[in-house]
C-alpha cells in the first residue's frame, strides 16, 4: 500500500481518489513534475522575475491540466504555487504541508495544499492560490509590508503590537479579524514558526469585505533551520524569545487585541481539543522519523508552556 501525499490516506496508487478529487473531480491521475528538485530550483530562479509571488524559498507557478493530468509549470495565470525541496533547509515541503493541515483542523482558513512527486522521486509542496478565482480573475490582496510601507529588507523591523492598527484601519470587521490574528499567533508559537514576518500576513478583499487572507507560509521553521534561537519573527512585548503564556494571553490577547475572556477561552480550548489530532497528522506525514520526533517534541514543549 502507498500513502497519498495529498490526504495522507493509504491507497493502492500514488494518489488516492479523494486526493485527486480535491484538485478536480475530473482528475483520474497526476503525473510527476517534469523537473528534478534541483531543476525546479533552477527554473524558479530563471522565472522569478515573471512571477507575481516571490520570497526566499524557490517557487514555481503552475496550472492544473485535466487533459494532460499534470500540474504544468507556467509563467502567467498560474493557479498553484509549487515549492521544491530546499538546498539549505531540511524537508520544508513535507514540513509546510503538515503544518498547513494542522492549521486547518485548528480553525484557521487555509487553501488546498498537498505534496506532488517530481521525476526524481522527490516531493514538492503545492498550494492553491487564494487570490485567483474564475477565469483569470483576481482578488485584491496586500501584505502587511505593503500596507505599512515596509519592504523585503525591513519586513522584520516591526512588532506584533503594530499589526493591530493595520487591522483596525483596513478591515471591515476588525474584532473578527483580531480573533483570527490571535489564533494564528498562538498556532505559530505552538508549531515553532519563528518566521512570520510582515510579508506573511495579508489582507484580501472578497465581495466588498476586507479581511485577513487565508493563511500561508506556515511551517515549523525551528526544526527546519535546526538552530533557531528566536520564537517569533516580530517582537512581542519587546522580545522575540522566552515568550511566556502571560505575553500571549494577558498582554497580547486581552490588553492589546482587547479580546474578551470567552473569546480567548474558546480559542485556547480549540487548541487543547485538537492536540491529539495534530500529533496524528505529524505521525502520518511524509516527514522523516527524525523530523517527526523533533516536531512532536517541540509541540509538546510549547503546549506545556501555554497550558
Amino acid at each position: 500500500m502507498n500513502k497519498c501525499p495529498i490526504t495522507y490516506q493509504l491507497c493502492t496508487d500514488k494518489y488516492s481518489k479523494k486526493g485527486l478529487s480535491k484538485l478536480s473531480p475530473r482528475l483520474t491521475e497526476l503525473k510527476a513534475l517534469p523537473f528534478t528538485a534541483q531543476e525546479q530550483r533552477r527554473e524558479a530562479s530563471l522565472r522569478s522575475g515573471k512571477m507575481s509571488v516571490q520570497g526566499v524559498q524557490p517557487k514555481l507557478s503552475a496550472r492544473l491540466s485535466i487533459k494532460n493530468t499534470a500540474l504544468e509549470i507556467v509563467d502567467i495565470n498560474g493557479t498553484f504555487i509549487i515549492k521544491p525541496q530546499s538546498k539549505n533547509f531540511q524537508e520544508t515541503p513535507q514540513n509546510e504541508d503538515v503544518t498547513m493541515k494542522m492549521a486547518k483542523i485548528c480553525g484557521i482558513e487555509v487553501p488546498l495544499t498537498g505534496l506532488v512527486y517530481a521525476i526524481d522521486g522527490s516531493m514538492s509542496y503545492f498550494i492553491k492560490r487564494f487570490d485567483r478565482y474564475g477565469k483569470n480573475r483576481k482578488h485584491h490582496i496586500e501584505d502587511f509590508a505593503q500596507l505599512t510601507g515596509n519592504t523585503r529588507d525591513t519586513k522584520y523591523k516591526w512588532s506584533m503590537e503594530k499589526l493591530i492598527p493595520v487591522i483596525d484601519e483596513h478591515c471591515t470587521f476588525p474584532l473578527v479579524e483580531k480573533k483570527k490574528l490571535f489564533r494564528r499567533i498562538l498556532f505559530c508559537f505552538l508549531t515553532g514558526n519563528e518566521d512570520m514576518h510582515l510579508k506573511n500576513f495579508s489582507l484580501i478583499r472578497r465581495e466588498m469585505k476586507i479581511e485577513l487572507s487565508p493563511a500561508y507560509d506556515l511551517l515549523n521553521s525551528t526544526i527546519a533551520i535546526g538552530r533557531a534561537k528566536e520564537e517569533l519573527a516580530l517582537p512581542l512585548s519587546g522580545k522575540k524569545s522566552n515568550i511566556q503564556k502571560n505575553d500571549l494571553i494577558e498582554y497580547f490577547g486581552k490588553d492589546k487585541l482587547q479580546l474578551n475572556e470567552n473569546t480567548i477561552i474558546s480559542v485556547l480550548k480549540t487548541f487543547q481539543n485538537k492536540k491529539s489530532e495534530m500529533e496524528v497528522l505529524i505521525k502520518n506525514s511524509f516527514l522523516s522519523d527524525a523530523m517527526k520526533n523533533n516536531y512532536q517534541t517541540l509541540l509538546s514543549q510549547r503546549f506545556s508552556r501555554l497550558f
